[in-house]
């Protein structure tokens, strides 16, 4: 009953989907709605898989930071990636969600010095944070406040003076007096001068324009001279005329009118008071971000003076007892009944009824992703549906609460990569300029100097064995025309373990290949696409400004297929018609030579026309694929016959046609 049971201020996990891990929030509140569920208003709190790859990297710096600090003891590999699974990043976003998809309470803690990193591994539905995450600016920050240690925050304390010897310091430079208690004053002399002094400070908002409009009535105006502000204004008149009345009267009101003195209450106007105090219901009592997003025209001390100060107002006993009123209507706790509907990604058995999200179709003899255990009363599917993944209940269990696999796979990031709707959306500036096709070469070739290492995939000999004992499962066809997709190894060399000892007894069939020798295939090749040593005559015409500066052989390498109709009217490769002192491109010279990444010329844009478009929808499917096939041979395109135009013969006499009725 008791765990069921959940109020304000619990950390749960909420569901919102089956296949992804839970969400991890806190209940700020529980609100009725008018059909009468129960809605649950909550603060986010994100995972590690929620945030960035750069803010990843700024939060292991921290963690590293926060080890060397703490001297926290050495961890395992295992312990340190299970370790990130328990780190949570707190934010200031709040949402509302059903109160029916919570599954469970949690611990979420902030991370002390104290703290020893691996107790977190050792306790079930424990978390820790310590960063804020800022998922609109995608920042983010230290949740603990900044321990000001130097000597502009701390007083030097000088030595202690020996018996008899008297402080030669200035007292003076070091203190200010502002009020000296043994005067020759009476209290009721020093309390008549108050009086006078809020009469006078009444009068001066009266003839203060902006005052009267802010305090139109002599009540309001008498209230705000009582203020703290004009009781010390007094004492310090009377410090600095030497409590001398006569004197500290005349300094009250010279000669050009009252002195008026204000405080932060009547300086901050109406509605700078109501942003005020939306800010505080947002942030609490965090005057940063109060100024910084609400109030930046105002200093940081004019925000603190004004909250103490409104503190001693109606508005604020007000809001107080409204608050009050509305936190004892509202539920304080709701009860939720264990969830016990099944998973659609359960794995069924085969008389049962099967799972949705590819949960049908798994091939026996598959282990866990995470333990690799071949035996779990329970299965789930997990990852693309493609790859045929599963884990089994315990592994699955610890996904769905704590977002990752107990072990470091590669299938992992793919199973987040899958997942995620933008993938260039965290690419820096210089991957997007290696990318453009309008980046200089030599811009480029910084940008790929990192990637020139050549590396080679070299398959062992299992896996060989395995292309051929498993092609049911592989089906390498079917991968042949689909590259993108994925292929978990791992399951076709469990299958491959469990089919080798009856496979090894039937010899595998091999299909004999003809292959043509080289002789012919150089044959044919020269008949297709005959060489010419001469090299072409001018230089085509520049599209952009990055082809004008490209080296003559780079026009060759990057050239496009012509459009030869069958009437004998050539087409430019660009869309535009050639001239008679350039040669197409089936005349040039057509040589294939390794180009070098970092010397690779500017990529050329081809601007289509009109008749390159309309010569493209002639084309039929076959004749495309055919094109596509071989790009080196030139498309040969019917066109349809042109209609011959009648000449217009001119008149034999130059003198007018007459015609008579």
């Amino acid at each position: 009953m008791a765990a069921n049971m959940y109020r304000v201020g619990d950390y749960v996990y909420f569901e919102n989907s089956s296949s992804n891990p839970y969400l991890i929030r806190r209940i700020e509140e529980l609100n009725k709605t008018a059909n009468g569920n129960v809605e649950a208003k909550v603060v986010c709190l994100f995972r590690r898989r929620d945030i960035s790859g750069s803010l990843n990297t700024l939060a292991d710096s921290n963690a590293r930071d926060f080890e060397e600090e703490s001297k926290q003891p050495s961890l395992s590999e295992q312990q340190k990636h299970q370790l990130k699974h328990r780190e949570l990043f707190l934010s200031r976003q709040f949402e509302s969600l059903p109160a029916t998809h919570i599954r469970g309470k949690c611990n979420v803690t902030l991370l002390n010095e104290t703290d020893v990193l691996a107790s977190y591994l050792e306790k079930e539905d424990c978390f820790f944070y310590s960063l804020v995450f800022d998922p609109v600016q995608k920042t983010l920050l230290a949740d603990q406040g900044e321990i000001r240690v130097g000597s502009k925050y701390q007083a030097e304390i000088p030595d202690k003076l020996a018996e008899g010897e008297s402080d030669s310091r200035i007292q003076e430079k070091l203190e200010t007096k502002v009020w000296d208690p043994n005067n020759q004053l009476k209290d009721s002399q020093i309390d008549q001068f108050l009086v006078v002094a809020r009469a006078v400070g009444t009068f001066a908002r009266a003839l203060d324009c902006s005052s009267s409009i802010r305090q139109p009535s002599l009540h309001m105006s008498a209230a705000a001279a009582s203020r703290d502000i004009t009781l010390f204004h007094a004492m310090d008149t009377l410090q600095k005329n030497d409590y001398d009345l006569a004197r500290a009267m005349s300094t009250l009101v010279p000669q050009g009118g009252p002195v008026l003195c204000r405080d932060e209450m009547e300086e901050w106007s109406a509605s700078e008071a109501m942003l005020f105090e939306e800010a505080l219901e947002k942030y609490g009592k965090d005057f940063n971000d109060i100024r910084q997003d609400f109030l930046p025209w105002k200093s940081l001390a004019s925000v603190v003076q004004f909250y103490y100060m409104w503190k001693t107002t109606d508005r604020y006993i007000q809001q107080k007892r409204l608050k009050a009123a509305e936190a004892d209507s509202k539920l304080k706790q709701v009860y939720i009944p264990t969830y016990t509907k099944p998973n659609p990604n359960q794995i069924m058995a085969p008389g049962n009824k099967p799972g949705m999200n590819g949960a049908t179709g798994f091939q026996k003899g598959l282990s866990c992703e995470s333990c690799h255990t071949a035996q779990s009363p329970q299965w789930y599917a997990w990852g693309p549906p493609n790859m045929q993944c599963r884990l089994c209940a315990s592994c699955w269990i610890y996904w769905k609460k704590y977002g990752g696999l107990k072990t470091p796979t590669q299938l992992e990031g793919a199973a987040r990569a899958s997942s995620d709707s933008a993938p260039r959306g965290h690419m820096t500036r210089q991957e997007v300029q290696g990318m453009s096709p309008f980046t200089s070469s030599a811009g480029r070739a910084k940008l790929l100097a990192k990637n020139r290492q050549t590396f080679i995939l070299h398959t062992t000999k299992l896996t060989r064995i395995a292309r051929r004992v498993c092609q049911d499962i592989l089906q390498p066809r079917r991968a042949a025309r689909r590259p993108y997709a994925s292929i978990n190894a791992n399951a076709v060399k469990a299958e491959c373990m469990i089919r080798l000892p009856k496979a090894s007894k039937s010899s595998l069939k091999n299909r004999p290949v003809v292959r043509p020798t080289l002789i012919t295939i150089v044959k044919e090749l020269a008949a297709q696409a005959p060489l010419k040593l001469k090299a072409p005559r001018g230089a085509p015409t520049p599209i952009n400004r990055n082809q004008a500066n490209q080296p003559r052989a780079a026009s060759n390498l990057l050239g496009k297929r012509p459009f030869d109709s069958m009437a004998g009217l050539p087409f430019a490769a660009n869309g535009r018609p050639f001239t008679s002192g350039i040669r197409t491109t089936s005349q040039s010279v057509i040589k294939r030579q390794k180009v070098n990444q970092g010397d690779a010329p500017n990529p050329v844009v081809f601007v289509a026309t009109k008749d390159t478009r309309a010569l493209r929808k002639r084309l039929s499917q076959a004749e495309m694929r055919r094109a596509a096939r071989k790009p080196h041979l030139p498309v040969r395109v019917k066109l349809p016959p042109r209609p011959l135009s009648m000449p217009i013969l001119p008149s034999s006499t130059s003198e007018p046609i007459v015609l008579e009725d």
